[in-house]
């Protein structure tokens, strides 16, 4: 009775009812299972899901395609065949083509005895396949889970997540709630538009006086000299002697 205690539930300890691998020695990790994911090469004992495939834009293709009329087609030549009469012609031997074959040496009977007759299971340790080289299955890295920590989770529920952040410019202490111009949106009016207009006066240059602006002959231009319609000549200016006021004159006494 208290053997019957000692278990919770209605597991007992029993014999197995099959046989189980822990049992049994294995040589390891040398046989490729089939993988379970993928398209190629997957487990016949697992469900297939459809896979798709990415490719290229399709190669465009010129509007024309056909060579033209460049073939000189036979007009004996109809849909059901030839139109001509039987005709044969001498040709030589065709020539066979012989195929290698392999030869008695080539097979070891010895070799399926195993195969032929039964034998107990037999088992080396050898080194990696090279079927293990072109495992068409995709690695640990090839996968990426979703994350389970943040608000990004997938299939979860995530906790409240805070940011420190710098401050925004809405709502601040600066921030307009009316959204309404400053002073220097509004263009300062004019007051000559409602008061009365003040005299207004402009630095301009200098006015040149009102007056003939005919070119004048100077004073080189004439020849006083030359006139004799007043005068019946001209002035003539001689050289003489230099006389001073200081100065005696010369008297000479002539008897």
């Amino acid at each position: 009775a208290m053997a019957e205690e000692a278990w919770v539930g209605a597991w007992r300890p029993h014999r197995p009812r099959g046989p189980i691998m822990a049992l049994y020695s294995s040589p390891g990790p040398k046989y490729l299972i089939p993988p379970t994911t993928g398209f190629t090469k997957h487990t016949p004992t697992k469900l297939r899901a459809p896979a798709y495939s990415f490719r290229g834009a399709p190669m465009l293709l010129a509007e024309n395609c056909s060579p033209g009329p460049r073939y000189s087609v036979n007009p004996k030549v109809l849909r059901t065949g030839k139109d001509l009469s039987p005709a044969f012609s001498i040709l030589g031997r065709y020539h066979t083509k012989t195929m290698l074959t392999p030869g008695p040496g080539d097979y070891f009977p010895e070799k399926s005895t195993k195969h032929v007759f039964d034998s107990a299971p037999s088992h080396s340790i050898s080194a990696r396949t090279k079927t293990f080289r072109v495992d068409s299955t995709p690695g640990p890295a090839a996968y990426m889970l979703p994350v389970v920590m943040g608000p990004h989770t997938v299939g979860k529920v995530s906790q409240p997540s805070f940011s420190i952040k710098g401050r925004s410019k809405l709502g601040s202490f600066s921030d307009d709630l009316h959204k309404t111009p400053g002073p220097a949106a509004y263009r300062q009016t004019d007051v000559q538009v409602t008061k009365f207009k003040a005299p207004q006066y402009t630095m301009a240059a200098r006015v040149a006086p009102p007056g003939d602006k005919t070119l004048k002959p100077g004073p080189g231009a004439h020849s006083p000299e030359k006139v004799t319609l007043t005068k019946p000549c001209a002035p003539i200016v001689t050289f003489g002697i230099k006389h001073s006021d200081y100065m005696t004159p010369l008297v000479v006494d002539v008897e």
